[in-house]
């Protein structure tokens, strides 16, 4: 049993599949650093470190508990009802109210941080926000994980390197979450960047979830590119800032 584990990492393909698929996973789990970055930054400054770990942990058991099911996981992908020419499967389903319930989400917060009132009711909402805020993302991480498992299986012929992948993702996504979650909380405009990346996001699960499929590659750079155009604005108004 341990040998068979093992085994794969004897050979330099192995360690070239373990390397590609987890930098793959680290770019699929940009999307749930962010979320997990937003939804944290509304808790008390002290709480806000263990909210992002305990997210990202649970975001790393959703995706091991999915691959060791993976029988289970495939058949999802069998037609469960047809509704207006459109077949439903266990896996569209899930990104369908995943989608929805992130444009939802991003749709508020963007309110949230532009339009509502500042005033927080004091410390009984924060204590109430991060139980809010792990079921929020334990509910998310399913539909985050999606892709990251099957990118896995598609990417790597044994379950140890799928693992492996996940865990050493995961590890890099942990140390560099609370940077990330510095800098958009200390960038209003970046959050709302961040937010709006995620309601687009989640029209990409709806459109994957009725059954339209969308180029990713084109909308991730529209994403990368309207980043870098915020990163130049921010070092504009910092220079403009210098007296």
């Amino acid at each position: 049993m341990i040998e068979s584990w093992i085994e794969p990492f004897f050979g330099m393909q192995g360690w070239i599949s373990l390397l590609t698929l987890t930098s793959l996973e680290i770019v699929l789990g940009l999307d749930n650093i962010v979320f997990i970055s937003i939804l944290s930054g509304d808790l008390p400054p002290e709480q806000q470190p263990k909210a992002r770990r305990l997210g990202l942990g649970f975001a790393l058991i959703t995706r091991l508990m999915l691959l060791f099911t993976l029988s289970w996981f495939m058949g999802l992908t069998e037609p469960l009802f047809t509704l207006c020419e459109l077949e439903f499967t266990g896996k569209s389903l899930i990104l369908l109210v995943g989608g929805i319930f992130l444009v939802g989400k991003a749709t508020f917060e963007i309110y949230e941080k532009t339009e509502a009132p500042t005033d927080k009711h004091g410390a009984a909402k924060s204590a109430a926000s991060m139980a809010s805020l792990l079921m929020q993302v334990a509910l998310l991480d399913i539909v985050f994980s999606i892709d990251s498992v099957v990118t896995a299986v598609g990417m790597a012929d044994h379950l140890s390197v799928m693992v492996a992948a996940m865990v050493l993702a995961m590890i890099v996504m942990v140390i560099f979450a609370d940077p990330v979650s510095d800098f958009i909380n200390a960038h209003p405009s970046m959050k709302v960047l961040a937010l709006s990346f995620l309601m687009l996001v989640g029209v990409l699960l709806v459109a994957e979830g009725v059954g339209q499929h969308v180029n990713k590659t084109t909308i991730y750079f529209a994403m990368a590119f309207s980043l870098g155009v915020e990163l130049v604005n921010i070092r504009v108004r910092k220079v403009q800032a210098v007296p």
